[in-house]
Parts: C-alpha cells; sequence; structure tokens
C-alpha cells in the first residue's frame, strides 16, 4: 500500500484541511459537543480505513445524520443516552454486514433517497442562519436553535434577529464569498485552487479576522459565544479526560432502540449510496465490497460511541476530494486520520479562534447543494411517480423528522408502484368490428399477480355481447392463481353474452376454456423456458 505513499500523502492533507472544519461544523449542526465531531473523524479515518474494503471512500461525521443526531438527543434528554444509541448501531451493521445486507440500499427508491438528501440541505441551511447572523443574547446557548425540531425551527428564526453580531456577519460574508469564488471561480482556472481546498482558507480568514479584532471593544468583534470552543488539554491525561462515555444505566430505555435502529438504517444507507458514488469516480473502477464496508462502519461507530464520537459513514464530500486530489489507497484515508488526531493535541488554541460563522458559511453551502432547486426541477420531469414520493419526503422530514418522512416517502412510492402495476397488467387492441361483432386482443404483462385483479376485472365486465376475445398470455413470465380464477368465472358469463374466448399461451390454442387451472396445472402458472 505504502508504494503510493507520494500520492496518497498530498491527498490525505488536502481531505484532512476539508474534514477540520466539517467535523465541527457537522457537530455544531447536531447540537452535539464540537470535540465528538472531531473524534468521529479520527475514528473513520483510522479505525474504518483500516477495516474498510474501500481503496478512496473517507469515513467521518456526516451531514446527513445531523437532524438525526439533533433529533436523538433532545428525546432522549442527554449525550450520554445518544451515545448508547450509537453503539448499539454499530453492533447492528456489524450483523447486518454478517447477513450479506450489502444490497439494502437497492430496496429504497432513488426518489425517496434523494428526498431525504434535500430534506436534510433545508434543515441544515435553516439552522444556519442564526449563527450566520451572530446570534449573542448571553443569557442563551447558541445551540439553543438547534434543540428544534421540524416546524419548530421556522418559530425559533423569528426571534433570532433580536440579538445579531456585526462581527459575525461579516465573517460568514467573506467566508461564503471565499467558498464561491474558490470553487466556482478559482478552481476552474488554476490547479493550484483545486489542491488547496476553500474550507481551509474560509478557516484561515477566520482565524485571521479574529486574532486582529479580538478584544478591541469595537463592533467588529467576536465574542466567545460565537467561537469555537474546543477543550485545550495541558498534558496527555487531559486530553483524554475529554472524551464522554455512553451511559448503559438505561439500557432497557426503548427510546435508545429506536434511535439505534434510525441510525443504523440511516447511516448504512447513506455509506452504501456514498460507496457507489465513489466507485464511479475512482480512475481505476475498482469495486468496494458492500458486506465488508458495513461491518467496517459498525466497528466505528462502536468505537465511535464507547469514547464519545458521533455516528460515522462514508461520506461523498471528503470521499471526492480525496479523488479528485490525487489518493490512490486507503492510506490517504488513514493519513488523514491521524492527522486529525495531531491537530487536536498540537494545535487546539488555534481551533479555538475559528469563529462559528466560518463553520455556518460552509454548512450554507453544503445545505444548499443538497438541496439544490435544479433537483426538484430534474424530479418534476422525470414524472409524476418520481416527482409525488420525492416531494412527500423532503415536506415530512421537514415537518416532522427524518424517520417518519423517509417512511411516508417510501409509502407514497409503494402506492405509485402499486398503481402503475394496476395499470399496466394488459394491453386492449381493437382489431375489427363488422358484422356488428367486435374483435379484441387483450395481450398480458410478463408479470400479472393479484394486484392486477381488478383492472383486469374491469375490463372483462365491460365487453359488449357478441365479442370475440383473444387473451394472449405468450409473454408473460408469470400469472397469479387469482387472476386464473377470474378468467373462470368470466367463462361462465362469457356464454350467456355470446363471446367467444381463445386463449393463446406457449402451451397451446384453447377455444372456450373453462378451466383455466387444468391447462397450467394446479400451481400458478409459470411459462416453461
Amino acid at each position: 500500500m505504502f508504494k503510493n505513499l507520494k500520492s496518497d500523502l498530498p491527498a490525505s492533507l488536502v481531505v484532512f484541511f476539508v474534514a477540520l472544519p466539517l467535523c465541527l461544523g457537522i457537530a455544531l449542526a447536531s447540537g452535539a459537543p464540537l470535540f465528538s465531531g472531531v473524534i468521529a473523524g479520527i475514528i473513520g479515518g483510522i479505525v474504518v480505513g483500516i477495516g474498510s474494503g474501500s481503496s478512496l471512500g473517507v469515513s467521518g461525521p456526516a451531514a446527513g445524520l445531523a437532524v438525526v443526531v439533533l433529533t436523538a438527543i433532545s428525546d432522549l434528554g442527554s449525550y450520554e443516552l445518544f451515545l448508547v444509541a450509537v453503539v448499539l448501531a454499530g453492533i447492528m451493521q456489524i450483523v447486518l454486514g454478517l447477513l450479506k445486507a450489502g444490497v439494502i440500499g437497492y430496496f429504497f427508491p432513488s426518489s425517496v433517497i434523494k428526498g431525504m438528501l434535500s430534506a436534510i440541505g433545508i434543515i441544515i441551511f435553516l439552522k444556519q442562519i442564526p449563527l450566520a447572523m451572530g446570534f449573542d443574547d448571553q443569557s442563551e446557548s447558541v445551540f439553543s436553535f438547534f434543540e428544534t425540531t421540524g416546524l419548530e425551527t421556522f418559530l425559533s428564526l423569528a426571534h433570532m434577529t433580536d440579538y445579531v453580531s456585526i462581527g459575525v456577519i461579516i465573517i460568514t460574508a467573506i467566508s461564503l464569498i471565499i467558498l464561491l469564488v474558490w470553487d466556482n471561480v478559482l478552481a476552474k482556472r488554476n490547479k493550484f485552487f483545486k489542491l488547496v481546498p476553500g474550507p481551509l482558507v474560509a478557516v484561515i480568514a477566520g482565524i485571521s479576522y479574529q486574532l486582529i479584532f479580538s478584544e478591541s471593544s469595537t463592533p467588529f468583534e467576536i465574542t466567545g459565544n460565537n467561537l469555537v470552543n474546543v477543550p485545550v488539554p495541558d498534558n496527555i491525561t487531559d486530553f483524554i479526560g475529554q472524551f464522554t462515555f455512553p451511559d448503559f444505566s438505561q439500557l432497557g430505555n426503548s427510546k435508545i432502540y429506536i434511535v439505534a435502529i434510525t441510525i443504523a438504517i440511516v447511516a448504512s444507507l447513506e455509506t452504501l449510496l456514498s460507496v457507489e458514488a465513489t466507485d464511479k469516480l475512482d480512475p481505476e473502477k475498482r469495486v468496494t465490497p458492500t458486506n465488508r464496508e458495513l461491518i467496517a462502519q459498525g466497528i466505528g461507530n462502536t468505537f465511535s460511541g464507547l469514547v464519545g464520537g458521533l455516528p460515522i459513514t462514508q461520506v461523498i464530500v471528503r470521499s471526492s476530494a480525496n479523488v479528485m486530489s490525487g489518493g490512490k489507497t486507503k492510506i490517504s484515508t488513514i493519513l488523514h486520520g491521524f492527522l486529525l488526531l495531531f491537530s487536536v493535541l498540537l494545535i487546539p488554541r488555534f481551533l479555538n479562534l475559528i469563529p462559528l460563522g466560518v463553520l455556518a458559511a460552509v454548512l450554507l453551502i453544503i445545505g444548499y447543494k443538497l438541496a439544490n432547486p435544479k433537483q426538484f426541477f430534474h424530479m418534476y420531469k422525470w414524472g409524476k411517480s418520481q416527482f409525488i414520493p420525492f416531494v412527500v419526503t423532503v415536506v415530512a422530514i421537514v415537518a416532522t423528522d427524518l424517520l417518519v418522512g423517509i417512511m411516508l416517502g417510501l409509502a407514497v412510492g409503494i402506492i405509485t408502484i402499486l398503481i402503475n402495476s394496476y395499470k399496466n397488467s394488459h394491453f386492449l387492441h381493437m382489431e375489427d368490428v363488422s358484422n356488428g361483432a367486435t374483435k379484441i386482443k387483450m395481450v398480458f404483462a410478463e408479470e400479472v399477480t393479484f394486484l392486477n385483479k381488478g383492472a383486469i376485472q374491469r375490463e372483462l365486465n365491460t365487453l359488449p355481447p357478441n365479442t370475440s376475445l383473444e387473451i394472449d398470455v405468450t409473454k408473460t413470465r408469470s400469472l397469479d392463481l387469482d387472476v386464473l380464477e377470474i378468467l373462470e368465472d368470466f367463462a361462465v358469463t362469457a356464454k350467456s353474452k355470446d363471446i367467444n374466448i381463445k386463449f393463446i399461451s406457449e402451451r397451446g390454442v384453447f377455444e372456450n376454456p373453462v378451466s383455466y387451472r387444468e391447462i397450467f396445472g394446479v400451481e400458478v402458472f409459470k411459462a416453461a423456458h
């Protein structure tokens, strides 16, 4: 693995500079201690990096889980109880990997997944507004806005403008300009700007601003409430003391298991989606073993929960940064984890000079990218079957919570599939109308199940007398017994209406058959190929 170190080392530096503000920002968006994001980044890089079969995937705290963490901490009442859920979620992921559940992501409609990401983007964007404006009510923590969920978020924003900081607004605006110009203008003109990540430049600008205006007693000063607050250890013992440990005394609390299941499902889905996207970016087109990835993520989440870290997933932002900066093997991922560890050990005072407005700017960009308005137009163009589940998922997650939103979106997606299946069970062809006789050909689809009974029954009941009906099942691969019973019942009705039936199958042509089950046997018909 070390033969590509000349490529992996520079890539690990880029990933580190991208990951550091994201780890802090996502912890902030999650309403969790900022140090918990760094812990998750370290474990995601080192532990998951070693265990994963992905060559270029990078794991750490994910923006997609911020809403889950935020809601869970509020519901459970303490961060220590939440950590128990993270440990259990990790164990569940290990079990999923051992059960070969790496294909679980394919069972969720893409419209629901895209709706989930868009809704998460909207919530993340909204929750950065107080920080971007410099909320500075000394009687209330800046994290108070992150303790709201659903529609409460909109209500909380109404009081946010009562306390603002000019300094934070300025540095947020500067950071946004840097991020937008860096990615959209400079990076397209020179390779140097692709190698140096925009978030790093924004962080340096924020630290410089703070060094200039700290203790200036001017409106441009940024107070401690709006700065990163990572504990500064004096020695290794103090550093170890920063870790938070789970409270297993309430292991029987059912709410903990609900949160654990939610984290396990969402983290696994995000990981599998990121794996697919990263493999597509890989110049060598290597394929990541998904079951092994679930096990590695499970081990990482178990460790993270035990020492006070946020939930971990493989994340596309850091993974794509790894690819774009020339990473070749998992060494770049592992090294970035060690760089995060060294940064909190050696330079925590510099981290505490970072204004929260800089992190808010980074998350505003992430939120916008996740909830890009273009995505709504694209889903609309794909038709109602894609757009309706997408919109339902977005609205439900923003109005309630992530789990309810995904379940509602999935339910709507399933209903859409059932409606389409109801419509597409067969095709009717009016072939000839002469001498008062109507000739109709009914061609069955490849898969005809009990869900199609209503549509077929309706068509048969509307056939006029003296009709010549031809039923063609030569292309049908599976024909449910329920449908055969409908055809047998119709055979009786057909005699009274002088309807002549010709049944065409790969087993022969039958005129006015009475028992279709005798033709195909007692079991459900499956064409022999």
